[in-house]
């Protein structure tokens, strides 16, 4: 994204050189967990390399791996889903791109949330389908609901592309709500794919369920990348109609011929109890961050409207400060040098007075960048 590479080049710039007596840049722009995969996962991949078990797996994955999916599925989620469905990929973005390429042709329209993550509309544009954004704001947790789907559902909608929890505000949407456009979409011969990548770091029972248990016609996206802590080890997966894996499988030979062997030894490990257990201690973290940015954030003038309940971002409103977050997100930078992601990146509703905030980083780095903020912004 735009801000972030900025971001990038001034935090490598001489005035935030602590060699020369400057800050080093607090970079809370960036969606990536501080924290790296447990040991047990380390351990798996040196045992997969020390023994040479580095050659090509299945299109869809490890059979061992998609089964150990399906069973935390059920212990997780309380949802019955049959291994076959799972296809393990590339990361995430590659489950996007093989799914829309599935689904998506010239002419068809996605209907999406604004705001909402990029990439997500970037995949649907590039096999040629247009991405509707329609704004959604505090009022419906900047969350789609049925009703705004049946009032855009054109002729040429092909489904939704949801994403619960959200990037890149940290909201989700609730259960009863998101059966209600399923039902919607699939009465009007459509697909409900949603994004479900920060499912594991949800925070409020009432938000943490999987869309599955609204049928097996739901397309979930997810990921090893965030609850897992996996994210440069590019792995994620796709849970499929039964019908739909045949032909995701073919165009993953295709384009990807098999997501890294080395990660998915490594996954294995993932579902161990002495993870798991690690995993529940990080997401507990998590939230202790949100449970201090946010109050943080208000005291600054940067209200967050809606509080996240899952993913790690907070999405604040600056227009008390600026009448432009992407200026002040680059004064912040060279005033405060902290970083943090304006609202254009995300879509156009509002995109002028919101900005995301990671806390993806440690709870004293986020101490030290509140510190930071309240110097200039007092």
């Amino acid at each position: 994204m735009e801000c972030a590479k900025a971001a990038a080049r001034i935090g490598a710039g001489p005035a935030c050189d602590p060699a020369r007596g400057g800050e080093p840049m607090i970079y809370l722009n960036i969606g990536e967990p501080d924290f790296t995969a447990p040991p047990p996962v380390l351990e798996a991949a040196q045992r997969c390399l020390a023994e040479g078990r580095t050659q090509y797996t299945q299109a869809t994955g490890l059979p061992a791996l998609r089964e150990a999916l399906s069973r935390w599925y059920a212990q997780r989620f309380g949802l019955d889903v049959a291994h076959e469905r799972i296809v393990v990929t590339a990361g995430a973005s590659a489950a996007l791109q093989l799914a829309c390429t599935a689904l998506f042709e010239a002419g068809d329209e996605v209907l999406m949330p604004d705001p909402s993550y990029p990439c997500n509309r970037h995949f649907v544009a590039a096999t040629d389908a247009r991405a509707v954004l329609l704004p959604c704001g505090p009022a419906q947790r900047y969350q789609l609901d049925a009703a705004a789907v049946e009032r855009a559902w054109s002729p040429h909608t092909r489904g939704v592309l949801l994403a619960s929890p959200s990037n890149p505000t940290g909201t989700s949407i609730a259960h009863d709500e998101l059966g209600r456009i399923v039902q919607a979409v699939r009465a009007r011969g459509g697909v409900t794919l949603i994004d479900e990548i920060y499912l594991g770091l949800s925070y409020d029972e009432a938000f943490g369920h999987s869309a599955l248990a609204h049928g097996e016609d739901v397309i979930s996206i997810n990921s090893f990348s965030k609850y897992f802590s996996m994210t440069g080890w590019r792995l994620g997966w796709l849970v499929l109609p039964p019908g739909l894996v045949g032909p995701i499988e073919k165009l993953a030979q295709n384009l990807f011929i098999c997501p890294s062997s080395v990660a998915q030894h490594a996954a294995l490990a993932c579902f161990e109890p002495e993870s798991i257990a690690e995993y529940e201690r990080r997401r507990a973290a998590f939230k202790a961050r949100r449970d201090y940015i946010v109050p943080a954030l208000e005291a600054l003038g940067l209200p967050v409207p809606v509080a996240p309940d899952g993913a790690f971002y907070a999405w604040a409103d600056c227009s008390a400060h600026a009448a432009s977050s992407w200026d002040f997100a680059f004064g912040l930078m060279e005033s405060a040098h902290v970083a943090l992601t304006p609202g254009r990146d995300f879509g156009r509703a509002d995109a002028e007075h919101m900005l995301r905030l990671s806390y993806a980083s440690s709870l004293p780095e986020l101490e030290a960048a509140v510190t930071r903020l309240k110097r200039v912004l007092a």
